[in-house]
């Protein structure tokens, strides 16, 4: 059987999109799969085992110079490639309009999210068969019933697979000097914890004997981690490493801990032990899901409040921005990471 999927991004997105592949390898002997993915994720989906061929596409540059694609031959080549195969099943596992517009194009029946169960309603428009995935659950399991539901089996209620294989167990925290990595960079700016809470926390790494490492993806975050780890042997700020660079440092690393970030699920799929950290988000619905990460989620009248721009006026969390973070001090999301990342 020989399936194509269309999940083209964001990052966390396409993370959530693992566990269903091996819940389809698994059950279903010899199965195909090629990938239809943003090149920024390319590395990441095609480190899975059950595919065969990932092919990236570049929409979002696209979009931005239509002209210049179509004259290169580009666009072009990614179509030709598309269509390349009459494929068993097409499956749109993303349900915006982008997604629908590359789906339309593949060959072979087109299953993907109905219009009640899609962020973006008229992607079921392109679809064959349109399937009902109950919305407010969480994005791993939706992904696997859709999976489950298109390609005909049922869906597993186990923990979640993401098929990327480490080299290595991590080491527990407990026994001596481990490798921690401390992902700080986020979008809203209430999801940042604070740069204190950061620091406190990396003294306290440090002071375990622990060496930790502070990546960073643009200028403002390479300052905020040379902050950080101003004055602290055991801390080190990482150059500017690739998504590649990073999923093979994940991969022998002990521990993490991180805001709401698709790096956070990535350390989740990759075993790392360790938090993310949740204010105005709900893990409920975007957790970090693996094998030994955990969400840890403040405790504060208004989160989560799923807004970018926090308007709380009461109170409590006063010198703490923002406010709900003054629930996950320092001390306790040591404690907790050492429940986690210490068996």
């Amino acid at each position: 059987m020989r399936v194509l999927v269309i999940k083209t991004s964001s990052m966390g997105d396409v993370i959530h999109t693992l566990p269903a592949l091996t819940d389809a390898a698994r059950a279903l002997p010899g199965l195909r799969v090629d990938w239809v993915v943003e090149e920024a994720f390319a590395d990441l989906a095609g480190r899975h085992p059950a595919v065969e061929r990932v092919l990236p596409c570049a929409l979002r540059r696209w979009r931005r110079h239509p002209l210049r694609a179509r004259r290169s031959g580009e666009w072009g080549r990614f179509k030709n490639a598309l269509r390349e195969h009459h494929y068993d099943a097409v499956i749109d596992a993303q349900g915006l309009i982008k997604s629908a517009f590359l789906t339309r194009l593949a060959r072979g029946p087109k299953f993907g999210l109905d219009k009640t169960s899609a962020r973006e309603p008229l992607s079921a428009r392109v679809l064959d068969h349109p399937l009902a995935v109950p919305r407010g659950g969480h994005a791993v399991s939706r992904v696997r019933q859709l999976f489950a539901q298109a390609l005909g089996y049922a869906a597993p209620e186990d923990d979640p697979d993401y098929g990327l294989v480490r080299t290595r167990d991590p080491h527990s925290l407990l026994d001596g000097s481990a490798d921690l990595v401390f992902f700080h960079g986020t979008t809203w700016p209430t999801k940042h914890y604070p740069e204190a809470f950061w620091r406190a926390l990396a003294e306290q790494a440090e002071q375990a004997g622990h060496r930790v490492h502070l990546p960073w993806g643009n200028e403002q975050e390479r300052v905020r981690a040379e902050r950080i780890a101003r004055g602290l042997p055991a801390v080190t700020v990482l150059p500017r490493l690739t998504l590649t660079e990073l999923t093979d440092r994940l991969m022998r690393w002990d521990a993490f801990l991180a805001v709401d970030t698709g790096l956070a699920h990535l350390a989740a799929a990759a075993g790392l032990p360790g938090l993310a950290l949740y204010g105005p988000t709900d893990p409920r619905l975007t957790g970090v899901w693996g094998p030994r990460a955990h969400s840890f989620a403040a405790e504060f009248p208004c989160a989560p409040c799923l807004q970018e721009k926090c308007t709380y006026r009461g109170s409590l969390g006063r010198g703490v921005e923002p406010p709900c973070f003054s629930s996950l001090k320092p001390h306790r999301v040591w404690q907790r990471l050492i429940e986690v990342a210490g068996a």
